[in-house]
């Protein structure tokens, strides 16, 4: 008996060349009758992106340079704020890195389309003015983060708010080391997280906890929950990927082996759970114990960095991200030390005075100013 067309959920994934992008197109391939992708968006890597068109011949396409490619003459090139309001699209996937997924976050809010949202940056820059057009809209996002998918599924069925949201973080590859040893560390060393496969900025924001910072302005937004409501907890095992405690003072976690694939997965089946053969399971008898850390906030100040910017507001979040994005490229060209990526970041911060109720422009503007200023400083930042 053949499936009913109507079944398939189609997609637009913004991203499909990194790392949470390639792990998207595996759920894909895994479920062929679930799942048609109709537009794809790539960045610099033209050789996979013709690769992933040739597999699962998407309609659209989008490549940064944006200049014309024979490889791509059988799809039709749009931008990924067009691929993400294309009427065929049911849920866009985004996973971008940096701002970039902030305006197709936006328009496919608009467009009243399901989100699929791993890229951090649109809620902790603008997550006023996201909640303020979903409000207007039947646009939905479900998180593809580890955390926020626990913390979802925690939440699910829960017609009452949490009482607290305890987010868990690996502590990345230099959990332990002394600010002298931080000093030394290289890009390749950073990007060895030991948990997760991710992207090279996601990485090197794990390295330095400006992750969970972002995670913490993000939970903020999409849970609604006060920031003094959500804590942290380093967690090296990586197997607790959040919990919330509920108003009785329960707890409820939501427990799995580290693979991406899986929150991804769930996101794109909700509001079913599809079984999966190819995702790892937990083998109990293997797992004597579950050992669990409040971090020490000294150790890691782009964490600090990060919650201060969330508690402030108005433009400093933007500011935050733009700076730490400059950072993280200086750092992986060998341009800046580990250690110095929060000190520029800070730098850049302190320059800044926020603007409250702060509109899209002045978001961007306060992006872009970030971004200048963080070139302009490196050089007197070690």
């Amino acid at each position: 008996m053949l499936e009913n067309q109507s079944s398939i959920k189609r997609l637009v994934i913004l991203g499909s060349t990194g790392s949470i992008g390639q792990q998207t197109l595996d759920i894909v391939r895994a479920f062929p009758k679930k799942f048609q992708v109709i537009g794809l968006a790539g960045g610099q890597n033209l050789e996979l992106l013709k690769k992933q068109a040739e597999e699962f011949q998407p309609r659209l396409i989008y490549y940064k340079s944006g200049r014309k490619n024979a490889a791509f003459k059988d799809y039709q090139f749009t931008s990924m704020e067009e691929m993400a309001i294309h009427l065929d699209a049911d849920t866009v996937v985004v996973a971008t890195s940096g701002k970039l997924g902030l305006n197709p976050t936006l328009a496919a809010i608009k467009a009243h389309k399901t989100i699929a949202l791993s890229n951090k940056e649109p809620l902790v820059m603008a997550g006023e003015i996201i909640l303020s057009e979903m409000k207007k809209s039947q646009g939905w996002i479900l998180p593809v983060d580890s955390e926020h998918s626990a913390i979802w599924q925690c939440l699910n069925g829960e017609s009452l708010k949490p009482a607290r949201i305890i987010l868990t973080a690996s502590g990345g590859p230099f959990f332990g080391l002394t600010a002298a040893q931080l000093e030394k560390v290289t890009p390749e060393q950073a990007l060895n997280h030991p948990s997760w496969k991710m992207g090279k900025k996601v990485t090197i924001d794990s390295a330095t906890l400006m992750n969970k910072g972002l995670e913490v302005i993000e939970a903020h937004w999409l849970f609604d929950i006060p920031l003094d409501k959500i804590d942290i907890l380093i967690h090296r095992q990586s197997i607790v990927h959040s919990m919330v405690e509920l108003a009785d003072g329960s707890i409820k976690a939501q427990l799995s082996r580290p693979d991406m694939r899986l929150p991804i997965q769930f996101a794109l089946s909700y509001p079913q759970r599809l079984a999966n053969p190819a995702l790892p399971r937990l083998d109990w008898s293997q797992l004597s114990s579950l050992q669990f850390a409040q971090p020490n906030y000294d150790d890691y100040p782009c964490l600090k960095l990060a919650l201060e910017a969330g508690r402030q507001g108005g433009t400093l979040p933007a500011v935050l991200c733009g700076a730490d994005e400059v950072a993280v490229e200086l750092f992986l060209k060998n341009k800046l030390s580990f250690g110095g990526i929060a000190r520029l970041v800070a730098k850049v911060m302190e320059k800044h005075t926020p603007t409250s109720s702060a509109s899209l422009e002045d978001i961007m503007t306060a992006d872009e100013w970030a971004r200048e200023q963080a070139q302009k400083l490196a050089g007197g930042v070690k």
